[in-house]
């Protein structure tokens, strides 16, 4: 890998762990520990104590998926299924929210 390449990488991962904070501070979660790594087969997770795990393949991916992973992941932390409340929250902060999730679901077949 070129020294390029991988400052560019690092730059974007530094990218997409600040948009996560920004998240979290206006959602008001407190984050312990934020990790972007490889994961075979779901783009996050977290944990009831404050642990995020992201998937590194959103790095190629544009920044309203990453919200929507991001947001829909820190929900979670208030709501821990995908009920009428979590979809009313996901609306009122990414208004049409499921056609992100339908881009996001044909981005990750490519």
């Amino acid at each position: 890998m070129s020294a390029t390449r991988s400052v560019a990488q690092q730059s974007t991962r530094t990218a997409f762990k600040n948009r996560v904070r920004h998240w979290a501070d206006k959602l008001d979660v407190k984050i312990v520990w934020l990790g972007v790594r490889p994961m075979r087969n779901k783009w996050a997770s977290c944990s009831t104590n404050c642990h995020l795990n992201f998937n590194d393949d959103l790095l190629d991916l544009d920044e309203a998926l990453w919200d929507y992973v991001i947001v829909h992941e820190l929900l979670h932390f208030f709501v821990p299924n995908h009920g009428k409340l979590w979809k009313s929250l996901m609306r009122a902060h990414l208004g049409e929210w499921e056609k992100l999730e339908t881009r996001l679901i044909k981005d990750a077949r490519k």
